[in-house]
């Protein structure tokens, strides 16, 4: 196993993304405490992300309306606006590249790219160059902190150091002494869980962390994890495996407008349809659907077993049979507050067999072929013209186009 005797990584974090894109949007927000919230005329719900100013006073993303707004009176609720970020997200990336190679889009907010030689002995300059391109060409309030160091993973801890807007750069041979005061809860790969694990193990700091061996992390961890990690926090070229599809879903926080069990289910046929489309469009069948719902006072949440589909019918059907188990299971006047819709055990199209028992072959093609037909009608105008059922988007829209971490939306996830 390689380890770098020079930085070798550049991780790029965009300083509270979705707010900064909206103060950089709209000028009457610049300057100001912002929070971004699911949608307008209502105090029950959470900031999903927040400006810095909305930080410095105490807000967090995630956080109730009304505890941030105990903790900043002056906060700025605005109603999210998932294409908004997206194409800002495509416009940011575009003049990054301008500048350096991008190696990998880590989510919508973070990048991470491989250094050449002449990068390599000016960091400091390559990021300069990096945020004048950004400040001239789309604006002033998106700035982004940057970390370098020998691999990606200590160069993403770097980046998180100086924020907002700052240089971090760690080179090998100042290594691992930065990391000895930094809390547990700074280091992708250790959550709340963890620490608690560690704490009962004795290991309170990072010194002690990083002062274990291989073989004692991945004992921890219970999986080549905690090994992995050892190296990657030591400086060593450690390269993430390869993710494989594991699912396709999505969810959203209801209105109140649209919180019973009627309202709620045809919300969730929405996002099942726009999670089908995406099925579709990746190239994958499921045989399995999970529909979950966040209640008062708790949850409630179905699994059923699909013959391996991808069309619109059988999914919708399976949506019909978990429901109708949530209407017995549940009072008729509960209160739904999230609804989520998730199609899982895929196999690629092109490994697809029919089921020989349910001797499924001529209907299943039927209802492929009606479906495939919706989406190119669909893609070829770049709305919803034509879908199984009435197309009502709920108050707020974005139905399959919310704010994600971790997912980037496409343009055909809004329409």
């Amino acid at each position: 196993m390689r380890k770098p005797e020079t930085i070798e990584r550049l991780y790029l974090d965009f300083d509270g993304f979705f707010a900064s894109v909206m103060q950089q949007t709209y000028p009457r927000l610049r300057g100001k405490p912002v929070g971004v919230v699911p949608f307008a005329g209502t105090g029950r719900t959470v900031v999903i992300a927040c400006s810095k100013e909305a930080k410095q006073a105490g807000c967090k993303n995630v956080m109730r309306v009304r505890d941030a707004q105990a903790k900043c009176p002056e906060l700025i609720l605005v109603p999210q606006e998932p294409d908004l970020y997206r194409r800002a997200h495509n416009a940011l990336i575009s003049e990054i590249m301008a500048v350096i190679p991008i190696d990998a889009i880590k989510s919508i907010d973070e990048i991470t790219c491989v250094l050449d030689a002449r990068q390599r002995r000016q960091p400091e300059q390559l990021a300069e160059q990096i945020k004048h391109r950004l400040h001239r060409y789309i604006g002033p309030y998106i700035t982004c902190s940057i970390g370098f160091a020998a691999n990606r993973h200590l160069a993403k801890i770097a980046g998180k150091q100086d924020k907002p807007n700052g240089v971090t750069v760690w080179h090998p041979n100042m290594m691992p002494a930065p990391l000895y005061s930094l809390p547990f809860a700074d280091i992708p790969g250790i959550g709340s869980r963890m620490e608690k694990r560690l704490n009962r193990l004795g290991i309170t700091t990072m010194q002690l962390l990083l002062e274990t061996s291989p073989k004692q992390m991945r004992k921890i961890w219970n999986n080549v994890t905690g090994e992995r990690l050892w190296y990657a926090l030591h400086g060593y070229d450690i390269q993430s495996p390869e993710s494989t599809r594991g699912m396709f879903g999505h969810s959203r926080v209801l209105p109140p407008e649209s919180r019973s069990l009627p309202k709620a289910k045809e919300i969730a046929r929405l996002l099942l349809i726009k999670a089908g489309r995406r099925l579709r469009r990746e190239g994958f069948y499921a045989s399995g659907f999970w529909l979950y719902m966040a209640i008062r006072d708790g949850s409630w949440s179905d699994h059923l077993s699909l013959p391996i589909v991808n069309d619109d019918k059988a999914i919708l059907s399976a949506l019909e049979t978990l429901w109708a188990r949530a209407s017995k299971a549940l009072p008729a006047r509960i209160t739904i507050y999230r609804v989520h819709v998730t199609l899982v055990d895929l196999s690629r199209a092109d490994h697809r067999q029919m089921d020989m028992l349910l001797n499924d072959d001529s209907e299943r093609r039927k209802w492929e072929a009606v479906t495939n037909a919706m989406d190119k009608l669909n893609s070829k105008y770049s709305q919803t013209i034509v879908s199984l059922g009435l197309w009502n988007p709920p108050k707020g829209g974005n139905v399959g186009g919310k704010i994600s971490y971790t997912r980037i939306p496409s343009a055909d996830d809004f329409w």
